[in-house]
């Protein structure tokens, strides 16, 4: 083959890449985005979804926290430290004998995993949906007491319906089996 008929072959099939890529391109770009412009756009984030930990209350307004030190057992990481106290008659924190003097949770080291939550036996400490977590300091990682006690809700947080099913697209060609 000659050279000059090597070269058009090659601009050619080149200009053929070119219009593939572009088609990608366009098809793309009249589709809604998938992204969310965070923070002034919510986020929904689904129902089973683990975040930052909040500390819950009773209706009455005291600690569900009793200062048993449960969490901070089951923590894989260690990242949860209480240190309990006595409740007297004049200052009550909880309905209990005891309460969380100091709680404090080192978010830098929490893998969210749930544990804590599973083993409070009065359902003190929950794993809500917030996700933004960042900090410039990383003293500022580790949460205290009076900020993981409720009320805690982010305005950039939307919880989805989980009972509806949407599709969309999937990677290659996933066939469903018969009878799911």
């Amino acid at each position: 083959m000659k050279p000059i008929f090597k070269g058009v072959k090659n601009i050619f099939t080149g200009a053929v890449e070119i219009v593939r890529a572009m088609g990608v391109t366009l098809k793309y770009f009249f589709t809604r985005p998938v992204t969310n412009e965070f923070p002034s756009e919510p986020v929904a984030v689904y129902p089973r979804f683990r975040g930052r930990h909040v500390l819950k209350r009773y209706a009455n307004g005291l600690e569900r926290c009793i200062g048993c030190s449960l969490c901070a057992a089951a923590c894989p990481t260690d990242c949860i430290y209480v240190e309990s106290a006595e409740n007297t008659d004049e200052e009550r924190y909880s309905p209990g004998e005891r309460y969380a003097k100091v709680y404090e949770i080192n978010m830098l080291r929490c893998i969210f995993c749930g544990y804590c939550a599973e083993a409070c036996p009065t359902e003190a400490i929950v794993l809500e949906h917030d996700f933004a977590l960042a900090e410039y300091d990383r003293w500022a990682a580790v949460y205290t007491k009076e900020r993981l006690l409720e009320p805690h809700h982010p305005p950039h947080i939307v919880v989805r319906d989980d009972e509806v099913y949407l599709s969309g697209p999937t990677w290659g060609k996933i066939k469903a089996k018969a009878g799911t």
